[in-house]
């Protein structure tokens, strides 16, 4: 097969795309370097994974409160406008994080607070910022550019916590404050360079933000193949997501590891999530995705369980890396299918329900799993959600068929 045929090498003669993910790449990676910094500084302080859930359920619970809000107002303003504006608050907040924390004011209630902050930020960001993805290249390479786009925001995984486990040691957590602060400006100034155009929306009558968000719920509703899988992704990301938000407390008191350990797990999960989000771009096509979805789902099951039943760090970085693998399996899928499936005139909405879901509901997740593990332990609080979580592929396996007829359509 030419080169020039194969999807994966063909997305990169788009610039609007290749100038987005060259932006994309530093942010992701120094983010996820902050990330291990906030989780470690978080879990040093308290030792709680009370807290690890409680700081975690700041980040993302804020998503589902105005994640609908984010999508109503994409879909009537311009959202490269929005994405430049949210951006540039990101990078206000990774300052201002770099300058409590040298300046020694960082406690675990400041560390909240600069929780919450992206947590707001990130409705807006993320809806505006998945309306101008599929913007940047045809149509025809939209579930490459989406499978991509996952890809290399999970080799950021594997990077940015593999660099935080080197850069913590010598210059602590400080150091990856101030190096997302370098890559969140990268990300703002590259956008700068680029100029998509969107589709033309058809002229509505103005009306409210609520009945324009009510329509979004309508629609999803109403839609055969985007509600179910939306079902599917929601019992995911309440029950097993948030093991990727509890991992600073398994390093600690299940692998009796420190900092480094933490890394290893984060990357990890990065490295099999990249390696699935390739499967899904060198395919370049949407039919047969939503088997991928449904199979994603058992692994998961079956990742996890391994996951917790083990206390030996290396055997747990290989569990972490098909927790990684399945997950991203099941929701770069599903992306992929519902942005092929919904009209441009919904997509900012209906986007933003899947942020919501995929990003919200692990906030309910993560407080139900730290509050539930004072009493009865990581491990059995995993095990309950590995168990759930094959309950839902049970649930959804004989129905599969008629999700895909409603979900596998290239328009």
């Amino acid at each position: 097969m030419r080169s020039e045929s194969r999807p994966v090498v063909r997305i990169w003669a788009n610039r609007n795309f290749t100038i987005f993910m060259a932006g994309s790449i530093p942010a992701c990676t120094t983010q996820w370097m902050q990330r291990v910094g906030m989780g470690w500084i978080a879990w040093e302080l308290t030792h709680s994974a009370n807290w690890l859930g409680i700081i975690a359920a700041a980040d993302l619970g804020p998503m589902l409160l105005l994640a609908p809000f984010a999508g109503a107002l994409t879909d009537r303003s311009k959202p490269m406008v929005m994405l430049r504006a949210m951006q540039s608050l990101m990078c206000l907040q990774a300052v201002l994080l770099m300058v409590f924390t040298q300046m020694d004011w960082l406690t675990i209630y400041v560390l909240f607070y600069m929780s919450l902050a992206t947590g707001i930020i990130q409705p807006f960001f993320s809806a505006s910022r998945q309306s101008i993805l599929p913007n940047s290249v045809p149509r025809s390479e939209l579930s490459t550019a989406i499978a991509m786009d996952s890809a290399l925001f999970q080799l950021t995984r594997f990077i940015g916590p593999a660099l935080a486990s080197l850069m913590i040691p010598v210059f602590g957590v400080l150091g990856t404050f101030q190096i997302h602060t370098l890559g969140s400006c990268l990300f703002l100034v590259s956008m700068l360079f680029m100029n998509v155009t969107m589709p033309e929306r058809p002229v509505r009558v103005r009306r409210s933000l609520v009945r324009d968000i009510g329509e979004g719920f309508a629609y999803v509703g109403s839609h055969k193949g985007i509600w179910p899988a939306f079902l599917l992704l929601t019992v995911v990301s309440i029950f097993i997501r948030p093991v990727q938000e509890m991992l600073p407390g398994f390093a600690g008191d299940i692998y009796h590891s420190d900092a480094v350990g933490l890394a290893y797990l984060n990357s990890a999960v990065g490295i099999g999530a990249m390696l699935s989000a390739s499967i899904v771009a060198y395919r370049g096509r949407i039919k047969g995705l939503t088997d991928h979805a449904v199979m994603g789902t058992l692994g998961l099951s079956i990742a996890t369980l391994g996951f917790v039943v083990t206390d030996w760090l290396w055997l747990g970085v290989i569990f972490s890396a098909l927790i990684g693998f399945t997950i991203n399996t099941m929701s770069t899928s599903i992306s992929a299918l519902v942005q092929s499936a919904v009209h441009d005139d919904m997509r900012g909405r209906v986007v933003s329900l899947y942020v919501l879901v995929f990003r919200g509901t692990p906030a309910i997740g993560s407080l139900l799993v730290g509050i539930s593990s004072d009493f009865i332990g990581l491990r059995w609080v995993f095990v309950i959600s590995a168990l759930i979580c094959f309950l839902a592929w049970l649930v959804v396996l004989p129905r599969r068929r008629r999700i895909a007829a409603a979900l596998e359509v290239e328009r």
